[in-house]
């Protein structure tokens, strides 16, 4: 894809972010406490999630073994923070969800879409299309690569710290619902999603990216309306335990 063609693929996928943004507060996501036959099959979660997160590692995978920058260093870092992530989710998270929870085949082919395109945007550019003298070794000492990699990471440690308070909120056969606490948990309802919005900001500064914003802007886009959704869930579950908490933003919203 040429450059001139790749930046309408950017806008493009900037707009459909902006729908999807303004519909998830109109619409449930369907998965998860919104699971909901309407949007197709059920599929058992650790299937579902491995399928629909899958393509994405093995997309870029692709594009950086194609690429003749593969073993400069500063690509190969990018391509080693982004499939670390997504190595994570496709193949390690799945196997760590409890209980025998479906999500509908739907909501699993739209995730697979979104990371095909999604794994095009992120390696055609870092490893096709940026100029050659763009992420040279110079870029490890940029101050975009020094933040945006503490960034990555923390968000990383937000969201897999998360995520292990939710697996264990439950013991034995209990299928229960329970408020998640510690960690984020103390200031927002959502704290996995703070951490992957916080993670995908990061990448996008770090490589300092027309791909990475829209990425970013994606995440944002599809995570803070949820958010919000899972806040008044909660309240109606829990009620005052969540008067002092915020949606996904500490002290924010």
């Amino acid at each position: 894809m040429t450059s001139e063609y790749f930046t309408v693929f950017l806008i493009v996928m900037s707009v459909i972010a902006a729908i999807v943004f303004v519909a998830l507060y109109f619409v449930d996501a369907g998965y998860g406490l919104f699971f909901d036959r309407k949007w197709g099959t059920p599929v058992p979660n650790k299937v579902a999630w491995m399928c629909m997160e899958a393509p994405v590692f093995v997309v870029v995978l692709l594009l950086w073994a194609d690429s003749d920058r593969r073993f400069e260093v500063v690509p190969l870092l990018f391509f080693l923070f982004f499939e670390l992530h997504y190595f994570r989710r496709s193949f390690v998270f799945p196997w760590l969800i409890k209980g025998k929870s479906m999500m509908p085949a739907g909501i699993m082919a739209m995730g697979i879409v979104f990371n095909l395109l999604n794994g095009y945007m992120q390696g055609e550019w870092l490893f096709h299309l940026a100029p050659a003298d763009r992420y040279t070794t110079p870029w490890l000492a940029s101050p975009q690569f020094v933040i945006g990699t503490a960034l990555f990471f923390f968000g990383m440690a937000v969201n897999w710290h998360s995520d292990y308070i939710v697996r264990h909120l439950r013991k034995g056969n209990d299928t229960k619902h329970y408020l998640p606490k510690g960690g984020m948990f103390k200031y927002v309802t959502s704290a996995g999603y703070l951490g992957e919005i916080v993670e995908w900001c990061g990448f996008a500064v770090l490589t300092w990216s027309a791909s990475g914003a829209v990425f970013a802007w994606w995440t944002f886009a599809n995570l803070v309306p949820r958010a919000n959704t899972v806040y008044h869930k909660y309240q109606k579950m829990f009620g005052s335990e969540v008067e002092n908490k915020k949606r996904v933003f500490p002290f924010i919203y």
